[in-house]
């Protein structure tokens, strides 16, 4: 009998997609499930699958905002969570800070980093991630200010975006989460504004989909992206704008990159058990977890041919 995950989101229902995998020998479905926003409905729909399902992911939000070694819980976060009381549920951090850590350094075969300007809309978001790109010298543009309170401060030392977010985070994470972070029918629209001009600076943009699309500018030309949670629209969106690479830190399952929620939701699924660091890392290796890299000029080119 197959395992079944579902990841319960926030965000849209028109992202919601099936796929069937088999991995070390277990067949495991793959759910997606939005509620458009309504948290209620999330609440209601993670009690429902309690103890029907394998695993379940959180979608469209964080249970944690990591800054170096100090996590932060989402309160709304916490209370669809709390919602399960059988089924595990994870929200993709333990994967953000494993498998997309390695990501960076397994591409520096593609970028020469420390000649590469990186913007990284959401850092407390991705911390593994800032805190790899740091390391191997990219200069990055820290955008937690101007793309979650909508300030026009942009970051580009990691050092100094941690002690602030140790000031603020024990306040912010009590807020609505909408307020910080777009959901449902607020994902699918774009606003391109002041803040579209930090796009033009950087050679790779990196980091949440929705964030990254959301002030995305018409002209992306010779650019790249890093993200997940990719769908076959979301790819012709990129091309469209001439965005060289897509680059997913997960594989791409029935025609689309799940998120790192769901996708840690299928390891926990496999193990039967919730997993720490050193599991992930273990899994990563056992499945063969790389980046997946899509060159867009040259699939657009063979469409033509």
């Amino acid at each position: 009998m197959a395992r079944h995950v579902v990841s319960v989101s926030l965000g849209s229902r028109h992202r919601d997609s099936v796929a069937e995998v088999e991995l070390l020998g277990e067949k495991v479905v793959l759910e997606r499930r939005g509620t458009d926003g309504d948290f209620q409905e999330a609440i209601c729909l993670i009690r429902q699958l309690d103890g029907k399902v394998d695993a379940i992911g959180l979608g469209g939000i964080d249970l944690y905002l990591v800054a170096g070694k100090r996590r932060y819980v989402i309160q709304d976060a916490r209370r669809l969570k709390e919602a399960a009381k059988k089924t595990p549920v994870v929200d993709g951090s333990g994967l953000k800070h494993t498998l997309e850590r390695r990501a960076v350094y397994e591409l520096s075969s593609l970028f020469d980093w420390k000649k590469t300007k990186v913007l990284l809309p959401s850092a407390v978001d991705r911390f593994g991630m800032a805190e790899a790109l740091d390391r191997v010298g990219a200069k990055v543009l820290y955008g937690d200010f101007i793309f979650a309170l909508g300030l026009p401060i942009p970051l580009y030392r990691l050092s100094f975006l941690q002690k602030l977010a140790h000031l603020l985070l024990p306040l912010l994470t009590r807020l609505p989460f909408g307020l910080l972070y777009p959901t449902g029918e607020r994902q699918e629209k774009q606003l391109v504004d002041w803040r579209s001009r930090y796009y033009r600076w950087a050679d790779l943009v990196a980091g949440d989909w929705h964030y990254l699309k959301r002030h995305m500018p018409e002209d992306m030309r010779g650019k790249d992206v890093l993200t997940n949670t990719i769908t076959k629209e979301d790819v012709a969106f990129l091309r469209a704008r001439g965005v060289r690479y897509l680059i997913t830190t997960a594989p791409r399952l029935g025609g689309r990159g799940f998120g790192t929620n769901v996708m840690e939701a299928l390891l926990v699924a496999l193990a039967g058990r919730e997993l720490g660091e050193g599991d992930y890392l273990r899994y990563i290796d056992l499945l063969g977890l790389k980046p997946q890299v899509l060159d867009l000029e040259r699939a657009l080119q063979e469409e033509e041919a």
